[in-house]
């Protein structure tokens, strides 16, 4: 590695070591969206947001290796989880806006970004469309220069605090998929929207149901062109599923090889469970730097493959950690403990689409085999 990645590892590992929270992060609420804010506010102010994000985006222009080497110091820090309600701007609004948003889109939404200023949500999924987008019923009708939408959508995380949302709609009933929808900039507080926080099983408010009567919203904000949504949405998943997740994979295999060190020589059956998850583990870290460090402005198909590996790996890890420290343990109880991470673990297999919707992309996108019947 060269001196100057060398200098940046040291620059990132003493900045975190002197500005990471020692207050563990809310999940949820109002306290939780002022704790991102202001996390993401300081790591702004220190020069440490948008790394690989352009300059002329407001980011740093620096090359993705760095902003690898940033994701493994911020997780050896123990640095708050990337998991909180500033994922969906970071990872999924803010790639899309730059590259299929206009000019005026990204002037204004990724300064506020970055700046720890505001806070996005997700409104892919409804009842009865979880991952078949296409089958999508919330519908915008133009009315002059704004779409007017009614319907309803669900698993929206953090919706209750968000002030934007990344909103797919069908606004042609007659088209098929590609020509059907349109992806939208929703603003959160328009007239119309009402929210209802649901309670995950793991214990938090993370997610919420949408509905939406008659919001009226400019076509100006339209992303992608109207009855492009399906281009644009993909491109949005296609980031959830390649690099989003990259941060979160160099935790979960850091936090492997702390179990491998708590786990005593006598425990050979665990020991040897914890090896094999390690070497999972190191290969999907692989296979996520290798899509990260593409020459691709999106990331292809292939994404998938460390998007469902990793889901899995996760089920799998915190698992193990509940059967190593034990169930009534002081690092599994409480809402911080492990137990909340394994319960949380299982919504990842549905993130982003499900682990089947997954495997069918690899299955027909990677690895050419004929399609499944629709």
């Amino acid at each position: 590695m060269s001196d100057t990645i060398e200098t940046f590892r040291a620059d990132a590992r003493r900045w975190l070591e002197a500005n990471v929270p020692s207050e563990p992060a809310p999940f949820d609420g109002p306290d939780g969206r002022a704790f991102a804010l202001a996390w993401q506010k300081r790591q702004f102010d220190g020069g440490w947001a948008g790394l690989a994000w352009p300059k002329e985006m407001g980011g740093r222009g620096l090359s993705v290796l760095e902003q690898i080497v940033w994701y493994e110091e911020y997780a050896r820090a123990g640095a708050p989880s990337t998991l909180n309600s500033l994922f969906v701007a970071l990872n999924h609004a803010g790639p899309t806006l730059m590259a299929c948003g206009t000019e005026a889109q990204k002037a204004f939404h990724l300064p506020r970004i970055l700046g720890g200023e505001s806070v996005w949500c997700q409104g892919f999924s409804e009842p009865g469309s979880g991952s078949d987008l296409a089958s999508i019923k919330t519908r915008g009708r133009v009315e002059g220069d704004h779409l007017v939408i009614d319907g309803q959508k669900i698993w929206t995380s953090y919706a209750d605090t968000a002030d934007w949302q990344e909103l797919l709609i069908r606004t042609d009933p007659e088209a098929k998929t590609s020509g059907a929808l349109t992806w939208i900039i929703c603003p959160m507080d328009a007239e119309g929207i009402t929210v209802r926080p649901i309670k995950t099983m793991a214990g938090p408010y993370k997610y919420c149901e949408v509905f939406y009567d008659s919001v009226r919203v400019p076509l100006s904000n339209v992303v992608g062109g109207l009855n492009n949504g399906w281009a644009t949405a993909m491109s949005t998943l296609a980031f959830e599923r390649g690099t989003a997740s990259l941060g979160l994979i160099i935790a979960l295999t850091l936090q492997i090889a702390e179990m491998l060190k708590d786990c005593p020589a006598s425990r050979q059956a665990m020991r040897q469970r914890l090896a094999v998850l390690s070497a999972e583990g190191a290969a999907i870290q692989a296979s996520a730097y290798r899509v990260a460090l593409s020459d691709a402005n999106v990331p292809d198909a292939s994404a998938s493959l460390v998007r469902l590996a990793f889901a899995e790996l996760g089920k799998k890890v915190q698992a193990a950690a509940i059967d190593l420290y034990g169930v009534a343990s002081a690092r599994v109880l409480g809402v911080h403990g492990l137990g909340h991470d394994y319960l949380d673990a299982f919504s990842e297999t549905i993130a982003g689409g499900t682990a089947e919707i997954q495997r069918n992309i690899i299955g027909e996108r990677v690895l050419g085999l004929p399609k499944g019947p629709r």
